[in-house]
């Protein structure tokens, strides 16, 4: 059945209906993941419609671009099951393409690269004073103390080294990852299920896995722990201060909107939602040292530390390694770098989320997809040579 027949229809038929239990799966991830908020409640993210950030275009040829030697530019695009592309450079559009069903006024889901932006916010407030990266969660969390996270910091879940027992298998269908989903809203309950919710799913996460600060250890929820240490810091919504503090100043072209589950606590490990102009957007910020029209929204010290900060032998011996071919990179408060000439800063989230920023070579990549894998190693690393070949054909234009 095409994508193009989903959701079709007053009502639709039953095999084009998207609903809780199917919205990650093929086919209808394609329509889902830019109707999220019609199928799982949301909280808005406003931005500020008379402080537009204006992104002038200067289009440049890729149709004639060689990945690897292999793939043109648009086999690519098809390859990774792209939504939609949008590549600066200095600030510029140089590209910008759409594909089933998406545009660019519409928010797309985020997954993970949701992290990252919490890890701007994060950085927001340590430099304010509002968050200790050194403080314990319990200091802000109390309710965690009789879990495997007590004595945990702050930055021990930034940089996911936090010594939890959680498996991250994205294509489980039992255990502690499924409860997980049905507390966040993103999977329905079962027949008997008693209610569950974020913040109360933290009292069954009692094994441990290793001290806090060995390896990196991948664990999603520590992300939504964050967001929970955050408005209990600021008093704050989260969503209300994404907004308050990046996406009005940053000046988003529309408002985005993060999944809540069903007592509102945002899903901020990957429930962010947003246009990827917007996401592109993001990116030239780093690249801008976190100001935007001389007004510091970002700290320069936290971007220049997400690129030189992390432990190179922390990541060695996590989780994801060998996902990413044992190239030489770290992970720092919510963001990937794989080192080189010139450093790439990414976030990374399943099913083909991408933000990439190429700070020495002023390029800003933002990649929304639906494939149908939540981790496609081969897409994966086809995405990663895509990225280094664009960045150094626009760099030698």
């Amino acid at each position: 059945m095409p994508d193009t027949g989903l959701m079709q229809g007053f009502p639709p038929p039953a095999e084009a209906q998207v609903t809780l239990a199917n919205w990650r799966t093929p086919p209808f991830n394609r329509w889902a993941f830019h109707h999220v908020r019609e199928i799982i409640a949301s909280a808005d993210i406003a931005n500020d419609p008379d402080a537009v950030w204006p992104l002038a275009t200067a289009p440049a040829d890729l149709d004639r671009l060689v990945v690897d030697g292999a793939s043109t530019f648009g086999e690519f695009l098809a390859a990774t099951d792209t939504d939609g592309l949008v590549i600066l450079q200095r600030g510029r559009v140089v590209h910008e393409s759409y594909a089933h069903g998406l545009d660019a006024h519409t928010p797309h889901i985020l997954m993970s690269v949701s992290k990252s932006l919490l890890g701007l916010l994060a950085g927001i407030l340590v430099d304010d004073g509002t968050l200790d990266p050194a403080a314990p969660v319990t200091r802000y969390v109390p309710e965690i103390a009789g879990t495997a996270y007590a004595g945990a910091t702050v930055r021990h879940l930034l940089d996911m080294r936090a010594g939890v027992a959680f498996e991250e298998n994205y294509l489980a269908t039992s255990g502690a990852i499924i409860a997980y989903r049905k507390a966040q809203n993103w999977n329905p309950p079962e027949p008997g299920d008693p209610p569950s919710d974020l913040r109360s799913f933290y009292a069954g996460m009692t094994g441990t896995d290793g001290p806090h600060g060995d390896r990196f250890h991948y664990v999603s929820p520590n992300t939504d722990l964050l967001g929970w240490v955050i408005e209990r810091a600021t008093a704050r919504r989260y969503a209300d201060l994404v907004s308050e503090r990046l996406w009005r100043p940053m000046g988003a072209e529309r408002s985005a909107y993060i999944t809540v589950d069903r007592l509102g606590a945002p899903r901020c490990a990957g429930g962010f939602c947003a246009t990827v102009r917007d996401l592109a957007r993001v990116g030239q910020l780093l690249v801008q040292d976190g100001a935007r029209d001389g007004r510091r929204i970002i700290p320069s010290a936290w971007i220049d530390d997400l690129a030189s900060g992390g432990d190179a032998a922390a990541w060695a011996r996590g989780d994801f390694a060998e996902l990413f071919r044992a190239a030489p990179m770290r992970y720092r408060s919510q963001w990937y770098t794989l080192d080189g000439p010139a450093p790439l800063l990414f976030g990374f989230g399943v099913h083909g989320q991408n933000l990439f920023v190429d700070r020495a070579r002023d390029i800003v990549i933002a990649k929304v997809s639906s494939q149908a894998l939540p981790i496609d190693e081969a897409r994966n690393a086809l995405t990663m040579r895509a990225v280094q070949s664009i960045a150094a054909a626009l760099a030698d234009g």
